[in-house]
């Protein structure tokens, strides 16, 4: 797959943007960065697109700026010149696809139907758009279609929502997906850009799930681990579950064996994808220990960050 569209894969949700005013794009660039997308598709059907595309790039150079409704090369071309790295289309068009490829642009057509999918395979593709997601049967299509092109991933967009974003990105066939509910063009018309950036980060905790799992306590030997499950079942009822390396205590509760890692003990944090809750987290400046790193079914299911907090090792896990 390409660098960028794996980019975009870690990211996870691709806002979808209209801009009707240049003088728009900073600000709007700041609040999704600030709100954890460093990543837009400005919609190239407006005629501030391309300015504000330079804007965004020149001022936000560690944004991954795309362009979206691309339906000529010459677009396609006006879009790259600007500063676009990657290029979405509402449908698929042959011309368009071929343009992009020979220029090394990443492109990513519109599809619908099987048809369309076995036509972006001839071109060489791995990833295409399904566009409009909800309209065309949302994610019962896109898992229907993905079952004899197992090679082919999906970004939806069209139709997604809060309510609706997480049955998508939970299929792994899906890249990411774009929307536009973060980034209403009544909002930035009205320069409503700390609404933006709250609803930017509401977007990426929906996708995230974080969740506490459990909070793991160092103790001297297995006996003394034992004896602080027995207290926990005893006081609150929590069943004790014996482990290899410690006691649960129900599922919130892990008494280690011997000293494990962290000063006092661990906290596991759930997520609904590893990948991308690093990816956020390493945004916020967050540094992993990737010896620590464990994956399932090719997929980051674990690791710790690097840091301790408050005298606690930390480690992310699949929800």
């Amino acid at each position: 797959m390409n660098e960028v569209l794996e980019k975009i894969q870690k990211i996870g949700i691709v806002p979808v943007v209209v801009l009707d005013d240049p003088k728009d794009a900073a600000p709007l660039a700041k609040a999704l960065c600030e709100g954890g997308l460093p990543c837009a598709e400005v919609t190239f059907r407006t005629a501030a697109a391309e300015e504000s595309i330079k804007i965004m790039t020149s001022q936000f150079p560690d944004m991954l700026v795309g362009a979206g409704t691309v339906l000529t090369a010459e677009q396609a071309d006006r879009a790259a010149a600007a500063g676009a790295r990657f290029i979405v289309s509402p449908g698929l068009n042959p011309t368009v696809v071929k343009h992009c490829m020979e220029k090394g642009l990443p492109v990513v057509p519109g599809t619908a139907t099987p048809s369309d999918v076995e036509t972006a395979i001839s071109l060489g593709l791995d990833t295409v758009k399904f566009f409009p997601a909800e309209q065309a049967g949302g994610i019962a299509m896109i898992k229907a279609m993905a079952a004899p092109y197992t090679q082919m991933k999906f970004m939806p967009t069209g139709g997604i929502n809060a309510k609706n974003l997480n049955s998508y990105l939970a299929f792994d066939k899906v890249l990411a997906c774009g929307g536009s509910w973060m980034v209403k063009k009544e909002l930035i018309s009205s320069g409503q850009f700390d609404k933006i950036r709250e609803l930017t980060r509401e977007a990426v905790q929906t996708m995230l799930g974080f969740s506490l799992k459990h909070i793991g306590i160092n103790c001297a030997d297995a006996k003394e681990a034992e004896q602080t499950a027995d207290s926990f079942a005893r006081l609150f009822g929590f069943a004790k579950d014996p482990r290899d390396v410690s006691f649960f205590a129900g599922t919130a509760v892990e008494a280690m064996n011997t000293k494990g890692r962290g000063t006092m003990g661990h906290i596991a944090i759930g997520t609904n994808s590893v990948e991308r809750a690093k990816n956020y987290l390493e945004l916020l400046g967050c540094k992993f220990d990737k010896t620590t790193c464990k994956y399932e079914n090719g997929a980051l299911s674990f690791i710790y960050l690097a840091e301790e907090i408050g005298g606690f090792a930390v480690h992310l896990t699949k929800n």
